[in-house]
């Protein structure tokens, strides 16, 4: 019997902060628990993966090491990434973590291993090859609906459609319409090159999946997966999702 898959998750960053209560001024790399349990679930592996440190195992090292990448949710993703400057203060996003995601992005891809983002992680995959992003939906695109509630949070569902006969359609029977959460003020604005739509909110057209067409497997969900109970009511079942990126890891190793 073949050793397990070995997935890497990118790292969440609290930098450092003297007002912090606990770890005062040191930076932490972490993991949403959640995360980890959806991809425990197929039975891989699965490992945060740190930022390079001098002296110590490059990006090289830890791409040789894992058989695939998922790039989490979470900070905003600089707009100084994609060649604008922020619109207001609280839009600074991370530019520390958005560089250590991309260099993680384009080696994966380059070694022919899989990468699949979530929220964030769909945002930043598509600036990597050269996308842009709304900076807040709800100023910068008339009549959107509210894709971030922060007291429902994860409770915020909205309807989306996925592309017809298209790959994530075709992991989910041949839906057309599905239910997902919605925990996200910034969206896709310019696609990036050799990248296709794969999924739409219903009630402003916004991007709410991609997918890289060819040899490899690249894509992104703007919606979290990983919190979707396991009673999941009307919401979106998230495991052909997880296990299609496994079995793409298998296959490629």
């Amino acid at each position: 019997m073949s050793a397990p898959l070995r997935v890497g998750l990118s790292a969440c960053f609290f930098h450092a902060d003297p007002q912090r209560a606990i770890f005062k001024g040191k930076t932490l790399l972490y993991a949403e628990e959640s995360m980890i349990e959806l991809v425990s679930r197929t039975g891989a592996l699965t490992y945060l993966v740190p930022r390079p440190v001098e002296g110590g195992p490059s990006v090289a090292d830890y791409v040789d090491d894992l058989d695939a990448l998922v790039l989490q949710g979470g900070s905003d993703v600089c707009p100084r990434t994609y060649g604008q400057e922020p619109l207001r203060p609280e839009w600074e996003g991370d530019e520390a973590r958005d560089r250590y995601e991309i260099e993680l992005i384009h080696a994966f891809v380059d070694a022919g291993k899989p990468v699949l983002g979530i929220c964030r992680g769909l945002q930043v995959l598509n600036v990597a090859f050269g996308g842009t992003l709304h900076q807040d939906v709800e100023t910068q695109v008339p009549g959107s609906r509210r894709h971030r509630d922060w007291d429902l949070y994860d409770a915020n569902h909205h309807h989306v459609d996925l592309a017809e006969g298209e790959w994530l359609a075709r992991l989910h029977g041949g839906a057309a319409r599905v239910t997902v959460n919605s925990v996200h003020h910034q969206a896709v604005r310019d696609l990036a090159p050799g990248f296709e739509v794969e999924a739409r909110s219903v009630d402003d057209d916004l991007v709410e999946a991609i997918r890289r067409p060819g040899a490899g497997y690249v894509a992104a969900v703007q919606w979290h997966p990983e919190f979707t109970p396991r009673e999941r009511g009307e919401l979106l079942d998230p495991m052909p999702l997880v296990d299609d990126f496994v079995a793409a890891a298998d296959r490629a190793r």
